[in-house]
């Protein structure tokens, strides 16, 4: 493929400074409710759905059923990305986001309707794969956007600004059931207050689409539709032509990504199931102190996040992003230890290392890098299968895998410490097979890497 940009086409760049907040708005909004819904099911599966969907499994089956419908959102997320993802270099990314928040947004109020018991439990699963189907191309669509319309020299931290909805997502549950477990108790929750926080997301939604109907298309894409340039199937292209970057993005999310999940719902589960037992304490109580714990990594993302971003503007994407996966995993072992301790403080400092420094220091310079890593002509199919592929390989199985590994360990601390390092050390693996993208023109047909 040639490796120059459409010279004769103009491109639209920069944007103005209302299209540039629009488009910083229409991410974040689309991510908070994205991880809003990922985050109260990732809870509700902790703390509440082996009671109402499994109880005849006993406790312990019962929970890895519950992370088993956990598992299976990530499970269609690749699916929703190859779909949405070709989709959006051919018809538009806008057309693309308005699709994907409706879908997402949908299912998860449904989910809050849902009886208990078999029917209740089947449903459950469905809804999951159809909110898992939507999320697939939601921020593969949110960062490329972002990325396209940002000022080359500060694309990192505008790349990563929409991002900051995650965490304003991710803090709006925790706090929902951090909440209700102080105010309600864990009967009113078990018995009706769960359905609060699925049932409540209707608002989100049309917020979301209002906001993205008010949006303009990428100025990159204008320029390759302009330039008769758009190709019928870019994902089969993406999959022939693309094979290294896809592979470096998808190795590079598995400490980032797979971090994430663990550092908000298996810290949850294991305080509320092995450390309450050990100290002879409730579960709700020991729960509510990984939630807090979860609140306050999360509120603080909201400010790392776009600050590794920045970061990653002046010294350079892969040195942040080594920088980060090196972090996690020096801090694997030693955080899961303070959590095993169930104390307060010590929660807190291994929740906010792992994800606000941790996870989020990658997500900082992942916003850019993943977008500048392909080339113009199928850059939404490539960010959103590697991102997708990524997710169900690392967060999808860290719960469902992590609660197993528990088990079988007699609730050993260092079994999730070891596992992280691993994630970690996959991760530098990811970043050894990318290449540094800081600046690069993203009319470019060509991929960064080959």
């Amino acid at each position: 493929m040639p490796s120059t940009p459409l010279a004769d086409t103009p491109v639209k760049a920069p944007v103005s400074p209302q299209q540039l907040r629009r488009a910083i708005l229409t991410g974040a909004v689309g991510s908070a409710l994205e991880y809003y819904d990922f985050a109260i099911f990732g809870l509700a599966s902790a703390l509440v759905f082996s009671h109402i969907f499994f109880p005849a499994l006993g406790a312990k089956a019962g929970l890895l059923a519950s992370f088993g419908t956990y598992g299976a959102g990530f499970l269609a997320r690749p699916f929703g990305g190859l779909f949405f993802g070709s989709i959006g270099d051919r018809k538009g990314r806008k057309f693309v986001l308005l699709v994907t928040i409706a879908i997402m947004g949908t299912s998860t109020m449904l989910i809050g309707l849902l009886p208990s018991g078999t029917i209740g439990a089947i449903s459950l699963v469905l809804l999951r794969l159809v909110q898992g189907f939507g999320a697939g191309a939601e921020q593969a669509g949110a960062s490329t956007l972002m990325a396209e319309v940002a000022p080359v020299k500060q694309r990192g931290f505008f790349a990563a600004l929409p991002f900051v909805g995650i965490f304003a997502g991710l803090g709006l549950a925790t706090g929902t059931f951090s909440i209700m477990q102080h105010v309600l108790g864990e009967e009113a929750i078990l018995a009706w207050a769960w359905r609060i926080p699925f049932v409540s997301s209707v608002a989100l939604i049309g917020v979301a689409v209002w906001i993205r109907l008010r949006l303009r298309e990428s100025p990159a894409f204008l320029s390759l539709e302009g330039a008769h340039a758009v190709i019928k199937s870019p994902m089969k292209t993406v999959i022939t032509h693309a094979r290294r970057p896809v592979l470096a993005a998808t190795l590079m999310r598995f400490a980032e990504q797979g971090g994430s999940t663990v550092y908000t719902t298996v810290v949850i589960a294991f305080l509320g199931g092995t450390v309450a037992a050990k100290m002879g304490l409730k579960p709700s109580e020991l729960s509510s102190i990984g939630t807090t714990g979860a609140l306050i990594a999360s509120m603080a993302s909201v400010i790392t996040t776009p600050m590794f971003g920045a970061l990653s503007d002046r010294i350079g994407r892969i040195a942040v992003y080594r920088g980060g996966a090196i972090f996690m995993l020096l801090w694997s072992v030693p955080s899961w230890y303070m959590v095993s301790t169930g104390k307060p403080l010590w929660v807190d400092i291994a929740m906010f290392g792992g994800l606000a420094l941790g996870a989020n220091s990658m997500l900082g310079a992942q916003c850019a890098h993943f977008s500048e890593l392909f080339g113009n002509r199928y850059r939404y199919s490539g960010v959103a299968l590697a991102r997708e592929l990524g997710a169900v390989l690392s967060g999808g199985i860290a719960p469902l895998l992590g609660i197993y590994l528990i088990g079988l360990s007699d609730g050993a601390f260092w079994v999730m410490g070891i596992y992280m390092a691993v994630l970690s050390a996959i991760t530098l693996v990811g970043v050894s097979l990318s290449t540094e993208t800081r600046g690069r023109d993203l009319t470019l047909l060509d991929d960064a890497v080959h």
